[in-house]
């Protein structure tokens, strides 16, 4: 029963490209429209079907990092990119629409312990695994492809260098990064900038590296980096960022999250919030990512975003959408773990390999095949606290 359940669902889902599915029994089954090339898959655990059904996202997940579903030739990356053309209504109908949002919305719930928790989940793993993809200055968001020939390392800089442009630094302004990750941000603005800084983490691992990164440049006087939430700040600061944290509030945070923002902030201060979030209307982030890579964690939509700044009194002074920028991060994030596949092994084992595999491929996806973007919101307590016009940020940049 849960077999034919499941081929049905697949025909009436599948309608691009050409995916073709070899059962336990030996039989072949084929779907789509005929175009492209086929991506083949086998699947040899009758008990799956059963687990297709009813949670899709967890058991595909889970049958590829068991190696109970086998794709031909491993082309993983094909596989995702027929789901993601695909996808339709990821939620559901009706009650199971309900049921699905509510359980969302409960795993974005997170107090200071649970917050912690989550983020020692992702970001207590192995340095050592980082260090396999990540640029030298260990930034862990997406990149700004200013010119779409630049590195890794040229575009994850120009990213820092068009943040700072957005936060109007002067010297000696007292900047808080939150959520400062090994701290490359902290260290940009404070050696290039002129700045002091205040870093806070939830994440062990961070903390002690971007301690020591501080210790080595000599900069322990421009740069505090705690292990610290920032709701447990207290101070106020002339500019306040934040690259690639705001996904782990969760939306029943956001007016709290803007709050703090907004009282943390001086009366003529700005802050950039770097985030993906969704070119749709609210939704949730996969089950299977919220359990085995980001638990807590959220996309916002713009809107929900937006309504919650506008309900803490902070004007909205620039919103830019990055579109596929943060593929092409994850593209060339994906290249140099698989380059490195054998050391990620040595390092946890292949299921992990497997899991981090279709986390970094079906990211990517979702930038390029669905509805995330990046937004950067410009925020301040009064309007005319930036320039009037963008001219301020590409004078001198050929851009």
């Amino acid at each position: 029963m849960w077999t034919t359940i499941f081929l049905r669902m697949l025909r009436n889902i599948l309608k691009d490209g050409t995916l073709k599915i070899t059962l336990p029994d030996g039989r072949s089954e084929t779907f789509g429209d005929g175009s492209g090339t086929p991506v083949e898959v086998k699947i040899s655990d009758p008990a799956l079907f059963r687990k297709f059904v009813i949670s899709p996202h967890i058991a595909i997940g889970e049958a590829y990092m068991d190696g109970t579903l086998t794709i031909g030739n491993d082309d993983l990356y094909g596989l995702l990119r027929i789901g993601a053309r695909n996808m339709r209504n990821p939620n559901g109908y009706g009650l199971q629409q309900y049921f699905v949002w509510l359980s969302g919305w409960l795993r974005q719930i997170n107090p200071v312990g649970r917050a912690r928790r989550n983020v020692a989940h992702h970001y207590d793993l192995s340095g050592a695994l980082y260090d396999l993809f990540l640029d030298a200055d260990k930034q862990y968001s997406c990149a700004y492809f200013r010119d779409p020939g630049l590195s890794l390392e040229e575009a994850q800089s120009a990213k820092k260098d068009h943040i700072a442009r957005k936060l109007c630094l002067g010297p000696d302004m007292r900047v808080l990064d939150i959520g400062c990750g090994w701290g490359g941000m902290a260290l940009t603005l404070a050696r290039d900038h002129g700045v002091r800084v205040v870093g806070v983490t939830l994440s062990e691992e961070q903390h002690k590296v971007a301690n020591e990164r501080v210790r080595e440049a000599g900069l322990e006087d421009r740069i505090d980096i705690r292990l610290q939430d920032y709701r447990k700040v207290g101070e106020t600061f002339d500019r306040i960022v934040s690259v690639g944290m705001f996904e782990h509030v969760g939306a029943p945070h956001y007016r709290e999250y803007f709050r703090h923002v907004r009282e943390m902030l001086t009366g003529d201060g700005v802050a950039l919030i770097h985030t993906i979030g969704r070119c749709a209307p609210p939704s949730h982030v996969s089950t299977w990512t919220t359990r085995y890579i980001f638990p807590g964690g959220h996309l916002p939509a713009m809107s929900e975003a937006l309504q919650a700044i506008e309900k803490e009194r902070l004007w909205t002074v620039d919103v830019e959408v990055w579109r596929l920028h943060y593929a092409e991060t994850l593209k060339i994030w994906r290249e140099r773990f698989m380059a490195n596949i054998d050391k990620a092994r040595e390092i946890y084992d292949e299921r992990f390999c497997r899991m981090w595999r279709l986390y970094l491929i079906g990211a990517e996806m979702s930038f390029r095949e669905n509805r995330n973007a990046v937004f950067q919101f410009q925020l301040a307590r009064r309007k005319d606290a930036v320039p009037l016009t963008r001219e301020y940020l590409y004078s001198g940049t050929g851009a």
